[in-house]
């Protein structure tokens, strides 16, 4: 496989679109500790989200979600869910960023069997 420094090295990739990415970049920056790698801008048939649609949100593992919620609160994060503890050994909160972006903040706090929360694992996933 050719590397490539213009692409993100990770096999998904999620494309968020501003309207301001300059003023996008500088918040999520302060606000969820991001470090900016490539600037691109809005244009052709992408444009940012309207209103409280939502097409995508993007799921990020952190460290300490109650350390990262409270920094971004701090810088004025539109908190939908608080941190909380769910079935499947994760403690998480989702907030919109002021593009009106949803991101999922998520910590491992547990090592749960996908059966024990109700999930359904594949067949060929069950021999591996």
């Amino acid at each position: 496989m050719i590397t490539n420094r213009s692409a993100p090295s990770a096999t998904v990739v999620p494309i968020l679109v501003y309207e301001d990415v300059s003023e996008a970049l500088t918040w999520l920056c302060a606000a969820f500790g991001f470090t900016e790698r490539l600037l691109g801008r809005q244009g052709g048939p992408f444009r940012a989200p309207q209103g409280d649609e939502v097409s995508a949100y993007v799921h990020v593992t952190v460290d300490d979600v109650n350390a990262h919620h409270q920094r971004a609160v701090q810088h004025g994060a539109r908190v939908m869910q608080s941190p909380h503890d769910m079935p499947f050994g994760v403690r998480q909160y989702t907030a919109i960023d002021p593009g009106g972006h949803r991101w999922t903040f998520s910590q491992n706090i547990a090592d749960v069997a996908p059966e024990a929360w109700g999930a359904t694992i594949r067949a060929e996933d069950k021999s591996s």
